[in-house]
């Protein structure tokens, strides 16, 4: 790896970790190369946030690969992870606390299956309140972080397949294939109304995005021992 290389541009895949921001991902990248390469600025930048409590590819693009960061974005994205049938919580995940429970005894398998096929093809969907989204100039989780509530308006987006790969109630394992602007916390809490119960993320994984694989991908440390080596 060569100063030229990072400035010219490279794409890197990296495996976030768990409780990492996208943004920690990138500025700790940034960090290394610059001081690596005795730089005093270089653009690196991701194409496309995954939230902390979830793990897996980040694309991160380098100097003048900068630009091509939007493409990336657009590209179809695959997810694994579990959804918690029975309970809800206010950011459809496990980053607050429950606040209903709900019925699941009515749940069967065939339910479940059949449930999932609702979800597929373009969907209106809801993004959570608890995301970076800008309403009035505010973020929503802003927003939601300081007890108020606002409307929040629906939009199309696209599920390629959703299946159900474990039931071990309540936990239900899951891969989903999407577009970009997809929230898989709105699909979790989603699927849990429509099984007349409630649902949250109980854990994600991006595994793909475009023909980009997570398992070519790098975790940060070992991204750092390549760029000294």
């Amino acid at each position: 790896m060569t100063k030229e290389e990072f400035l010219e541009g490279k794409v890197l895949l990296i495996d976030k970790p768990l409780e990492w921001t996208s943004f920690q991902a990138v500025n700790k990248i940034r960090w290394h190369i610059k001081k690596q390469f005795g730089l005093k600025k270089i653009k690196v930048g991701h194409a496309g946030t995954l939230d902390p409590l979830a793990t897996g590819l980040l694309i991160i693009c380098t100097g003048k690969k900068t630009k091509s960061i939007n493409e990336y974005q657009a590209q179809e994205k695959e997810y694994t992870g579990s959804i918690y049938l029975g309970a809800t919580t206010p950011s459809y995940d496990l980053e607050t606390e429950v606040n209903q429970i709900f019925e699941t005894s009515h749940i069967t398998s065939e339910l479940i299956y059949e449930t999932t096929i609702k979800f597929v093809g373009e969907i209106d969907q809801k993004p959570p309140i608890y995301s970076a989204i800008k309403k009035d100039g505010k973020r929503l989780y802003d927003i939601a972080r300081k007890g108020e509530t606002t409307e929040i308006k629906s939009r199309k987006v696209n599920i390629t397949s959703f299946e159900i790969t474990k039931i071990e109630m309540p936990l239900v394992e899951f891969r989903v294939s999407c577009s970009k602007g997809t929230y898989i916390r709105s699909l979790a809490n989603d699927f849990g109304e429509a099984l007349n119960s409630g649902a949250y993320l109980a854990s994600l994984r991006r595994t793909k995005i475009g023909d980009f694989s997570v398992t070519d991908g790098l975790s940060i440390d070992d991204f750092i021992d390549q760029l000294k080596a």
